[in-house]
């Protein structure tokens, strides 16, 4: 293993198996593309609140794997699943035919790869999922919004000037706008497509920090190419390659030492 990862790892203390929860479970998931076999046989839980990356080489599904979780295949024809993502505590599949996809992305909320700001002030990017629902009520909405850009670490930065257009933040900030509109539904779980990509260093280690912090009050499943990163943020790591699962740990584990070779050559950069 390379000295660079090394020193990457955090220093964290493995949680007591007793301590952990579930709040996700992919089981004998298959994914498909009109004909194409993306995602095959996944079994994975997701632990509450704590962060699990989704780790491999591009094009090896983890993209796809994140975005089962909130239903988002389900805007483009020829998608379809089998098997099933389980939620908890109330134990519902959340693939089935009668679940409704808009009730699934309030529970599991999404950032994407860049930021997306709607063209929209800032107050009301952070106020769509309210709107959505039917909440308009303004002081209930100003205190959400509020909540939501404190959570965000973004409050102190944009309190004076909610009703900029949110196209005059910088990238760093408008991706911490997003994640604020994605907590303002109060949400179960965070969905992270690799949140950093289109990020400078100084931004990618706000959003790090941020990260972090949520861990305390809600589920996070992330998606990144730097492994780094998900050494230094996640608490559980899972290795993909061609659709599959190839080994799910601890990350201190899967980083210092898988039990799979071929994980091992990817984190080692010998593969992938």
């Amino acid at each position: 293993m390379s000295a660079v990862l090394k020193t990457a790892l955090p220093v964290r203390e493995s949680p007591a198996p007793e301590s952990l929860a579930l709040k996700a479970e992919a089981k004998g998931l298959d994914f498909y593309y009109g004909a194409f076999k993306a995602l095959k046989n996944l079994h994975m839980p997701v632990y509450e609140k704590k962060v699990t990356a989704l780790i491999g080489p591009s094009g090896c599904g983890k993209s796809t794997f994140l975005r089962s979780f909130n239903r988002m295949h389900d805007l483009y024809p020829g998608n379809r699943y089998q098997g099933e993502i389980r939620m908890y505590p109330d134990n519902v599949n959340i693939l089935a035919p009668d679940v409704d996809p808009i009730e699934v992305r309030m529970r599991i909320s999404m950032v994407f790869q860049k930021p997306n700001p709607f063209p929209k002030t800032i107050y009301e990017n952070v106020a769509y999922g309210m709107r959505v629902r039917n909440i308009n009520r303004k002081s209930t909405v100003d205190e959400k919004v509020e909540k939501a850009l404190r959570e965000a670490a973004l409050w102190m930065e944009v309190k004076d000037r909610l009703h900029d257009l949110a196209f005059n933040l910088s990238g760093g900030q408008q991706q911490r706008l997003c994640i604020a509109r994605a907590l303002a539904t109060d949400p179960e779980m965070l969905l992270f497509d690799e949140p950093t990509s289109a990020l400078d260093p100084i931004a990618t280690a706000s959003i790090e920090e941020l990260v972090d912090e949520l861990r305390q009050r809600v589920t996070i499943l992330i998606v990144t190419h730097n492994m780094q990163q998900a050494a230094r943020i996640s608490d559980y790591t899972a290795y993909m390659y061609l659709g599959e699962i190839i080994e799910f740990g601890e990350t201190d584990q899967i980083f210092i030492k898988p039990r799979n070779k071929q994980t091992e050559d990817y984190i080692t950069g010998r593969f992938g």
